[in-house]
């Protein structure tokens, strides 16, 4: 039997991997773009933006939303969406800090032994 074994990793990393899945695809990186422009969205406007169908945008919501990466607030037949800054920011500072160690410093310069 397999299993993943994400009690391997720290909170952090695990926390990481979550949200740059979920930044992989193109679709969830315009919806926040697209939030972040506005700074609130109705459901149906986030569709008219995109090329892709309402059923599409929805289920890239769902996605951003369970990583609690967007809020939405019902508002009589219509769902408002909004960035969730606090958690972004986190987000902003953890990829930061994992991008400066990762580039402090040049392991496979020309002439080190790996080029």
């Amino acid at each position: 039997m397999t299993y993943a074994k994400t009690t391997a990793f720290t909170a952090e990393q695990q926390q990481l991997a979550r949200i740059a899945k979920a930044l992989a695809h193109p679709a969830r990186v315009a919806i926040i773009q697209l939030l972040a422009s506005k700074r609130t969205c109705i459901s149906g406007d986030i569709a008219a933006e995109l090329p892709l169908s309402r059923t599409t945008v929805s289920q890239h919501l769902q996605e951003l939303k369970a990583l609690d990466l967007i809020r939405g607030e019902i508002d009589g037949l219509t769902v408002c969406y909004c960035l969730n800054t606090e958690l972004l920011r986190q987000v902003h500072q953890q990829f930061t800090a994992f991008f400066v160690e990762a580039t402090a410093t040049d392991s496979c310069a020309p002439g080190s032994a790996c080029c």
